[in-house]
C-alpha cells in the first residue's frame, strides 16, 4: 500500500469553496483568504479555479519573497504576462483606453518603452487606472477572477495597487481574491494595515481557513491511502499534525503508515520527505532553494550546471513526490515552507557559494530572468553572498528600474540599501557615477512620492548636513532644492518649519539670473503661507513668482504663480482672473495644473453662490481627470467641489453618491475631512444622528493639528458640524463651546466664507440659552462685524445672521427673516430657505398674522418633504399646530384657544394670579378661573406653570420687532 503525495479531492473546505463561488456571483468584490502555513490556501484556489472553468477567466499571480526587498508589482507582472500569452499584445491593447499600452510597459517590457520618463504620482495614478480599465474591459467578456497569492510577501507597490483596485471596482463582474499567511502577520507587518482598510469596505469578505476536524482528517487520510485507514492511525496523525493538511501529508510514509521516527520540529517534518529523495535530487533542490518559491527551468539548469535532459531526470523524483510542481516553464515548491526549510538547512559556506553562483549566472546571462527582476535579484544574491560592492551597484540599478516602474517604495528600499552599503565600498561614488548627496536626494524624493514623509525628512536633513559640511563653496542650487523638498514633506505632515525652509531657499537663490527653481519656490511659499494668517506675504510671494515665470517664458511656472495669487485673496464678486489662469494652464499643457484650475474655479463658483455652475465645472474637471487617468486620485479631490454645491442645491442623494465613492478611496486627511463634514451634515439633516456623530468623531482628527496650519474649510467645517449636532440634540451650551475657536481664530484664509455658518450656529445657541449667553453673543456679534464679506452667498449668511442675532435678543424680526428666505430662494438653496421661512412664520405668529404664518409654514413643509429632512419637517409641523384651528376671521387665537383665552394665557405666562387677570380684563375671578381651566385642558398640561412654560417655549408672546 503506497500513500499518495496529495489528496485527489479537496477535503474539509466545502464551505470556503462555496463562499468563493457566492462572492463571484455577487461580483464586483473581493475575498481575503487567510490561514496558517499549510492549511491549503493554494489548494483551495486551484479547486475554485477548476470549478469555475468555462464560467470565469481566472488570472493568478503570486508574490515573491524578494518582494519585500524591492521587486515591484511582481504578481501583476505575472498576470499580465499570462494574459499576453493568452490573447497577445494586440488583444491586451484592445482592452486599455485608446489602445495605449505605454503605461503597461512599466510592468512588462513586451509593451515597449513607457510613454513618459516621469516618475510622478500622476504617472503612477495613470498606471493604476490602466490596470483597472484592463480588468473591467476584460470583464465585459465574462467574469474575471484576479488571484494574488502569498500577499504577506507583497511589496508596497503591489499593496497600493491592490487597495486601489478593490476600492474602485465598478459594476463589472471582477472578483479579487487575496491569500496570505496569518502566522506571518506580526504586529507591525505592513499587510495588516491594508487588510484592516479593505475589511471596512462593504463588498469585501474575509475567509479564514481553520484546522481540519477529526472527520476531515480521517477523510483526507483515506483519500491519500486510497482506502480506509487502519485503526488508530487517524488519531495519531491528528494529534501530531493538529489538523494541518500539509503536515498530514508529510507524516504519512511511503507505505501508508505513520513515519517511524516522528520529527521533533516543523523543519524536520518538512525535510523528511526531501531526505527520502536521491542525493542528486536533493542537491538540485538545494540549488533551487536559493531562488524564490518559483524558478525557471533555464535558470536552474544554469545554476546547477546540468543540461536540460539531466535536470529533467534529476528533478522527476521531486515532482513525483510532490516536493516540486511543474509551473509553466519552470518549477515551484509545493509549499514555500519546504523551500525555506531546505534553504535554512544550508551550511554558511554553502549559502554564500550558492548565492554567488546565482549572481554570476545572472550577470553572464541576464535573459534567464525577466528584465524587471534582474537588478533586484542581483542585488539580493550579491548581498547574500556578502559581496557589498556588487550588491551596492545592483541596488543602484534596481532603484532606477523601480523608479521607471513608478514603484516609489521599492525604489526607496533599494536606495536605502545603497546608503547602508556605502561605507563598505570605498569607491562607491565612482562605481555608480553618483555622490552620496545625490543618493540621499534621490532617496528623499522617492520617499516623498511614496508618502513616506517621515523617512524623507530624515534623508533630506542628512543631505543638507552633507552639503553644508562639504569643502569649498556650498552648492546653492542643490541646497535650495533640498529645502524645497523638505518643506513639501513637512507641510504634508503638518510639521513646523515648512515656511522657514521655503524662505531660506528663496533667500539663497539669487534673483539674477531668474530661474524656474526660484519661481516655483516662491509659488510654493505663497501657497503654504496663505494657509496661515500671512495673506499679504502670500500675495507678495505669488507676485514675485509670476514676474520670474514671465521673464523666463515658462507657462507652467506662470500658471502655478497665477493660481497661488488668485487663492491668496479670493474675491467672490469677481471671476476675471480665472480666465487668465485657464488660458495659461492650457498653454502649459500640464494635466495637473489644468485640474487645479478646475478645482479653484468650482471652489469660486460655490463660494459665490453659483451652485449649479460649480457642480457642472467640478463634474467636467472629474471627466478630464478620468481622461488623464487620474479619476480616482486627483478626481477624488474634485468630488468635494462637486458634492458641496449639490448639497446646497438640495440634491442630497446625488451628493452622497459622489462623496461615498470618494471616501471609498481612503483619501488623505485634508480631503477626507471635508467629505466627512459634508456627509455628516446631510446625515444630520436627514435625521440620522448616529451617522452624523460617527462622521464628526472621525473628522475631529483635523483638530489635533495646530490651527495655524489648518485649511479653514476643514477646521471651521468640523466645528460647524459639531455645533449643529449639539443643537439638534438640545445641547446649546455644547454648541457654543464648538463655536468659540472660530470666534477666537480670526484672519484665516477664506475666513468669511467658512466663519459665517459657524457664527450663525453660535447665535442660534445663544437664542436657546437666553440672557445667560449675552456675553458670548456680544463676542459672536463682534467677530461677525469684523468679517470682510463678498459675494451673494456671504450676503445671504449675513442677512440670516442679523435675523438670528435679533432672535437671540428676544426680538422676532419678521422682515429680516422674510428677506433672508427670499435671498436663499434666489440662490436655489432650499434648506436654508425653509429654515428662514420657519423663523419668519414664528415672527408672524407672534405678531398675530396666522394666515401668513400658515402660508410660510406650508412652503417650508413642502421643501422639507422634498429634501426628506425629518428634523426640519418636525419643527414645521410643531409650529403648524399653533395655527391649525384658530377662529376664522380672528388670527389671534392659536392652538384652538379663543381670543379671550389667548389673552388670559398671556397674563398667565407673565405670572399673574386669577385676581390679577380678572382686574386686567375686567372680568370676575371665577370667570378667570374657568378660562384658566379651559386653557389647561386645551394645552394638555396639568398646571399654570406648565401652561406658562409652553407659551414661552413656543414663543407665543415674543416681542416682534417694531416696524418703522
Amino acid at each position: 500500500m503506497n500513500a499518495r503525495a496529495v489528496s485527489p479531492a479537496l477535503v474539509g473546505r466545502a464551505a470556503e469553496l462555496g463562499q468563493l463561488r457566492d462572492a463571484l456571483a455577487a461580483a464586483p468584490g473581493a475575498v481575503l483568504v487567510g490561514g496558517d502555513a499549510g492549511l491549503g490556501k493554494t489548494r483551495l484556489i486551484k479547486e475554485f479555479a477548476r470549478s469555475v472553468e468555462g464560467e470565469a477567466n481566472v488570472l493568478v499571480g503570486g508574490c515573491l519573497e524578494l518582494g519585500s526587498d524591492g521587486l515591484p508589482f511582481a504578481p501583476f507582472t505575472t498576470v499580465l504576462r499570462g494574459l499576453v500569452r493568452e490573447i497577445g499584445i494586440d488583444g491586451v491593447a484592445a482592452l486599455v483606453p485608446r489602445g495605449d499600452t505605454g503605461g503597461l510597459a512599466r510592468l512588462l517590457p513586451e509593451f515597449g518603452e513607457p510613454e513618459s520618463d516621469a516618475a510622478s504620482g500622476e504617472e503612477r495614478a495613470r498606471l493604476f487606472e490602466v490596470v483597472l480599465s484592463l480588468l473591467e474591459r476584460l470583464a465585459e467578456r465574462g467574469p474575471v477572477v484576479l488571484v494574488i497569492e502569498d500577499a504577506h510577501w507583497a511589496d508596497r507597490s503591489t499593496r497600493d495597487l491592490l487597495a486601489f483596485l478593490v476600492r474602485n471596482l465598478g459594476r463589472g463582474p471582477v472578483l479579487v481574491v487575496l491569500t496570505y499567511r496569518t502566522d506571518e502577520l506580526h504586529r507591525t507587518h505592513p499587510l495588516r494595515q491594508l487588510l484592516a482598510g479593505l475589511e471596512r469596505l462593504e463588498r469585501v469578505r474575509r475567509t479564514d481557513l481553520g484546522k481540519l476536524t477529526r472527520a476531515d482528517v480521517s477523510a483526507l487520510v483515506a483519500q491519500l491511502l486510497g482506502q480506509n485507514p487502519p485503526p488508530g492511525l487517524v488519531e495519531r496523525i491528528e494529534a501530531r499534525s493538529e489538523g494541518n493538511p500539509l503536515f498530514i501529508e508529510a507524516l504519512l510514509d511511503d507505505d501508508g503508515g505513520l513515519a517511524c521516527e516522528l520529527p521533533e520540529s516543523l523543519r524536520d517534518l518538512l525535510l523528511a520527505g526531501v531526505q527520502r529523495l536521491p542525493d542528486e535530487t536533493q542537491d538540485v533542490l538545494r540549488d533551487a532553494s536559493g531562488s524564490s518559491t518559483r524558478i525557471e527551468h533555464a535558470l536552474l539548469s544554469a545554476v546547477s550546471g546540468l543540461g536540460d535532459a539531466a535536470l529533467t531526470r534529476v528533478l522527476r523524483p521531486a515532482v513525483a513526490a510532490n516536493v516540486l510542481v511543474v509551473d509553466g516553464d519552470g518549477y515551484a515548491f509545493r509549499h514555500a515552507l519546504i523551500r525555506e526549510a531546505i534553504h535554512d538547512d544550508l551550511l554558511p559556506g554553502e549559502h554564500t557559494r550558492l548565492h554567488k553562483r546565482y549572481a554570476e549566472t545572472l550577470e553572464e546571462n541576464p535573459s534567464l530572468v525577466s528584465a524587471g527582476r534582474l537588478w533586484v535579484e542581483l542585488s539580493y544574491h550579491w548581498k547574500q553572498a556578502h559581496d557589498s560592492t556588487w550588491a551596492l551597484v545592483a541596488a543602484w540599478r534596481a532603484a532606477g528600474e523601480a523608479r521607471k516602474a513608478l514603484a516609489h517604495a521599492e525604489c526607496l528600499a533599494m536606495l536605502e540599501r545603497v546608503l547602508q552599503l556605502w561605507d563598505l565600498v570605498p569607491d562607491a561614488a565612482e562605481r555608480i557615477d553618483a555622490g552620496f548627496v545625490k543618493v540621499l536626494m534621490d532617496a528623499a524624493t522617492a520617499a516623498d512620492l511614496a508618502g513616506e514623509y517621515d523617512r524623507g525628512i530624515k534623508l533630506v536633513t542628512a543631505a543638507l548636513k552633507e552639503v553644508e559640511a562639504a569643502d569649498g563653496a556650498r552648492d546653492t542650487e542643490c541646497w535650495a532644492t533640498l529645502l524645497v523638498l523638505r518643506a513639501r514633506m513637512r507641510y504634508q505632515m503638518a510639521r513646523p518649519g515648512f515656511v522657514e525652509d521655503l524662505r531660506a531657499a528663496v533667500k539663497a537663490l539669487p534673483a539674477e539670473p531668474p530661474t524656474v527653481l526660484r519661481a516655483r519656490a516662491l509659488s510654493m511659499l505663497g501657497n503654504y503661507v496663505r494657509v496661515t494668517t500671512e495673506i499679504g506675504a502670500a500675495r507678495d510671494a505669488a507676485e514675485e513668482s509670476l514676474a520670474v515665470a514671465r521673464r523666463l517664458g515658462d507657462p507652467l511656472a506662470e500658471a502655478e504663480a497665477l493660481i497661488t495669487r488668485y487663492c491668496a485673496d479670493t474675491d467672490y464678486e469677481n471671476d476675471v482672473g480665472l480666465a487668465e489662469i485657464e488660458a495659461t494652464a492650457e498653454r502649459a499643457r500640464n494635466h495637473q495644473v489644468l485640474l487645479r484650475y478646475y478645482v479653484i474655479k468650482s471652489h469660486f463658483l460655490e463660494g459665490a453662490g453659483r451652485h449649479a455652475e460649480a457642480a457642472a465645472v467640478a463634474a467636467h474637471g472629474k471627466e478630464l481627470a478620468r481622461e488623464y487617468g487620474v479619476a480616482r486620485t486627483q478626481g477624488t479631490f474634485l468630488c468635494i467641489n462637486q458634492a458641496e454645491p449639490l448639497v446646497s442645491l438640495g440634491r442630497w442623494d446625488e451628493a452622497m453618491a459622489v462623496m461615498n465613492h470618494a471616501l471609498a478611496q481612503d483619501p488623505a486627511i485634508t480631503t477626507r475631512t471635508s467629505l466627512l463634514v459634508l456627509t455628516g451634515w446631510v446625515a444630520l439633516a436627514r435625521g440620522d444622528l448616529a451617522t452624523a456623530r460617527e462622521r464628526l468623531a472621525t473628522s475631529r482628527d483635523i483638530k489635533k493639528l495646530k490651527a495655524e496650519w489648518l485649511k479653514t474649510q476643514d477646521y471651521f467645517g468640523t466645528l460647524w458640524l459639531e455645533a449643529n449636532i449639539a443643537l439638534a440634540e438640545g445641547r446649546p451650551a455644547a454648541a457654543l463651546e464648538a463655536v468659540r475657536p472660530v470666534v477666537d481664530q480670526a484672519g484665516m484664509p477664506d475666513d468669511a466664507r467658512y466663519a459665517w455658518p459657524v457664527l450663525l450656529a453660535g447665535a442660534a445657541a445663544c437664542a436657546e440659552l437666553g440672557d445667560g449667553a449675552a456675553g458670548e453673543l456680544a463676542r459672536i456679534e463682534e467677530r461677525a462685524a469684523g468679517l470682510e464679506s463678498s459675494g451673494p452667498l456671504q450676503r445671504a449668511h449675513c442677512l440670516t445672521f442679523a435675523a438670528e442675532l435679533a432672535r437671540a435678543r428676544g426680538v422676532l424680526d419678521q422682515a429680516a427673516w422674510a428677506e433672508a428666505a427670499a435671498t436663499w430662494e434666489t440662490l436655489a438653496n432650499p434648506y436654508a430657505r425653509a429654515r428662514s421661512l420657519l423663523r419668519s412664520a414664528e415672527a408672524l405668529l407672534a405678531g398675530g398674522d396666522h394666515d401668513a404664518a400658515s402660508d410660510a409654514l406650508r412652503t417650508a413643509g413642502d421643501l422639507a418633504a422634498e429634501l426628506r429632512a425629518p428634523l426640519l419637517a418636525a419643527d414645521v409641523a410643531d409650529m403648524l399646530r399653533r395655527v391649525r384651528s384658530p377662529r376664522r376671521g380672528d388670527a389671534s387665537a392659536p392652538l384652538g384657544l379663543t381670543p379671550r383665552e389667548f389673552e388670559v394665557l398671556r397674563l398667565v405666562a407673565e405670572g399673574r394670579s386669577n385676581r390679577d387677570i380678572a382686574e386686567a380684563l375686567f372680568i370676575s375671578v371665577k370667570t378667570a378661573s374657568v378660562h384658566v381651566s379651559n386653557i389647561l385642558g386645551k394645552l394638555e398640561v396639568a398646571s399654570r406653570g406648565e401652561a406658562a412654560a409652553t407659551a414661552h417655549r413656543m414663543r407665543l408672546f415674543a416681542a416682534p420687532k417694531a416696524r418703522a
